[in-house]
């Protein structure tokens, strides 16, 4: 008989004491139906408790968890946590809640189904429930998909989400360069420069700000920026 379905979930985690339970708990809650989960956590070099409470989470030999020796970022983090990725289908999870796992079901469906390879969970489209958005994050963003849309002829709404799924072979065949938040426009500059067929659906979405521990600034956009440039003409 055939297994079911595996789906890896990919946790990069940097500094969230205070969600980080939560989020594992609303993980392993998510109904997937008959695909079955599997959640690899990489902690890249927490310093607010985060590791002690991951340190003592692995004794359980039901997580999958490791550790930086030093804070190395985002894309760094989830190439660890890709090498111990054994599913069939793998979606990226932050470790805060801006994120609801209850939707896991919906976006690995078009995979299931065979009709898409790679799908982005959009938070504008306005189909479900967002937090307002900090309007220079807003402005950011839409940026940054516009210059994605220009230099790789897409029609992308939310190129930054963090929900992205992806048949396990087309992601494990890609190699990511990007330590930083700039994995993101590299992953979809690959994707869209190799055809793949990109779906996107709508998510909610429950932003924080910077007071609430959102780490991403200014100066992670222009690193996307010379990313989603370089990456149209190179590898």
């Amino acid at each position: 008989m055939q297994n079911p379905p595996l789906l890896s979930i990919l946790m990069p985690v940097y500094n969230e004491a205070n969600t980080i339970h939560e989020i594992i708990k609303r993980v392993e809650a998510a109904d997937l139906g008959a695909v079955s989960k599997e959640l690899i956590i990489v902690d890249d070099a927490s310093k607010d408790g985060t590791r002690e409470i991951l340190d003592d989470l692995r004794k359980d030999a039901a997580y999958k968890v490791y550790f930086h020796a030093q804070n190395m970022g985002k894309g760094a983090a989830l190439r660890t946590a890709l090498t111990y990725a054994s599913g069939d289908i793998i979606i990226i999870q932050d470790a805060d809640l801006e994120y609801d796992p209850a939707e896991y079901a919906e976006l690995i469906k078009p995979i299931l189904e065979g009709r898409a390879d790679v799908v982005y969970g959009s938070r504008l489209t306005g189909a479900k429930v967002a937090r307002s958005f900090n309007f220079w994050h807003f402005i950011g963003n839409k940026m940054l998909t516009f210059i994605t849309n220009v230099l790789y002829n897409s029609i992308l709404s939310d190129m930054e989400t963090c929900y992205k799924v992806f048949r396990a072979d087309v992601i494990k065949n890609l190699q990511i360069r990007s330590n930083r938040f700039d994995f993101e426009p590299e992953i979809t500059a690959k994707i869209l420069k190799r055809k793949h067929k990109l779906y996107e659906m709508p998510i909610s979405y429950y932003g924080r700000d910077f007071a609430e521990g959102k780490k991403i600034t200014w100066r992670d956009g222009f690193a996307a920026i010379w990313a989603l440039i370089k990456f149209r003409f190179v590898d």
